[in-house]
């Protein structure tokens, strides 16, 4: 448990120590609200459908925290050329705790910039019901802690930090783009419909809308099952690989 803390904390340090990744790591979520919030609203409103920035919002939480915790698995690949990873891994305590340690803190600095990015979004013109905020909030940990994992899982099985960003991309822009954070899932194409229902991030997506704007596809017990289960597994595969990480 002192192993998790520890690991915790380093990440959350190593983190507010670069001023300049805080920064960079919220221009993108800001440039989405505003370049689709109010180009597409317009559009978004004459289709009957109301006003954009709500039902946009919540998918730009989500994709900070997806990009956020699916790319602190680069800090990896990086201990891992400098050194850092060895001095780690040699202590007598279990690699699995060590991955877990680094996935929570992982999880925790993209949860926090999702917190940052729903204030940004309140200053644009987002108004959620603040009394789902506590299970938007949940449910947000639960998407960055799934993409955490994942990012370790992956970054465990490379060498070189070029590949890192390349692999990622593929992945999750497509996680992104196909998870109904920037159109509504109702009345797809049934294939279409189809590929998103196999997306973990859908869930997480409708979760965090429906408590903050009441406008849900599945219902809370989905949303919540479908992710915890991808959190396990991932979680699972990602220490099975971890521990195969050589010193």
């Amino acid at each position: 448990m002192n192993t998790i803390l520890i690991l915790w904390q380093r990440q959350l340090i190593r983190f507010f120590r670069t001023r300049t990744r805080i920064v960079a790591s919220l221009a993108q979520p800001v440039l989405f609200l505003v370049a689709f919030g109010f180009g597409l609203g317009p559009i978004f409103a004459k289709a009957g459908e109301g006003n954009y920035i709500q039902f946009l919002s919540p998918g730009i939480i989500a994709m900070t925290i997806l990009f956020s915790a699916v790319f602190t698995g680069m800090e990896i690949i990086w201990d891992k050329q400098f050194g850092f990873l060895k001095e780690t891994l040699v202590a007598p305590v279990s690699r699995f705790n060590i991955m877990l340690g680094r996935t929570l803190g992982g999880a925790t600095v993209a949860f926090m910039q999702g917190l940052l990015v729903f204030l940004i979004t309140l200053v644009v013109g987002f108004r959620p019901n603040f009394g789902g905020l506590f299970i938007a909030i949940v449910f947000m940990f639960l998407v960055a802690l799934l993409f955490s994992a994942l990012g370790t899982a992956i970054a465990s099985q490379l060498e070189d930090m070029q590949s890192f960003p390349l692999i990622i991309n593929f992945l999750v822009m497509p996680i992104y783009f196909l998870s109904g954070a920037i159109f509504p899932i109702q009345g797809l194409n049934i294939i279409l419909n189809r590929i998103i229902l196999f997306n973990p991030l859908a869930y997480g997506v409708d979760a965090i809308r429906g408590s903050l704007i009441g406008v849900r596809y599945f219902s809370y017990y989905a949303d919540f099952s479908v992710l915890i289960v991808c959190v396990l597994v991932l979680i699972s595969v990602g220490g099975y690989f971890f521990s195969r990480v050589e010193a």
